[in-house]
């Protein structure tokens, strides 16, 4: 049985806000779906671009098995510092989850199926917002 430490914000990310006890409650969740046990999680402060304590739930690594987060959009906007933490987590020989979205990273393969999600919503608040009538 996999040992993952739960990651929860207590800032909105990408535009959302979802509540601290929401967002165990959809971890514990997913965990009891993939067979895992649900370590307590951490939450990450309140500043913003802070990810002091996603940092330290890396570092428990391989004490731990991984981390498994509320949303992959909890993850640094900047694609740079989001690639130093798939190498960092790949690297100690752990997985990153998403519980929200139901994915996972244990291998760098599944990098370019994150990072293309990233790039799509990313994008979308620059597409033209477009009214349809019936």
């Amino acid at each position: 049985m996999k040992n993952l430490r739960g990651y929860v914000a207590s800032r909105p990310f990408m535009g959302e806000r979802v509540a601290q006890h929401i967002q165990n409650i959809v971890l514990r969740d997913y965990c009891n779906k993939m067979k895992a046990k649900y370590l307590l999680s951490g939450t990450e402060y309140a500043m913003k671009d802070s990810y002091l304590m996603l940092n330290e739930l890396v570092y428990e690594i391989p004490k731990i098995d991984g981390i498994v987060a509320f949303s992959l959009f909890q993850l640094p906007e900047d694609k740079s510092l989001r690639r130093n933490i798939y190498k960092e987590i790949l690297g100690r020989k752990g997985e990153i989850h998403f519980a929200l979205e139901g994915l996972s990273i244990s291998n760098n393969i599944e990098i370019n199926r994150i990072e293309n999600i990233w790039s799509v919503r990313q994008t979308l608040p620059s597409c033209p917002k477009r009214i349809v009538r019936l």
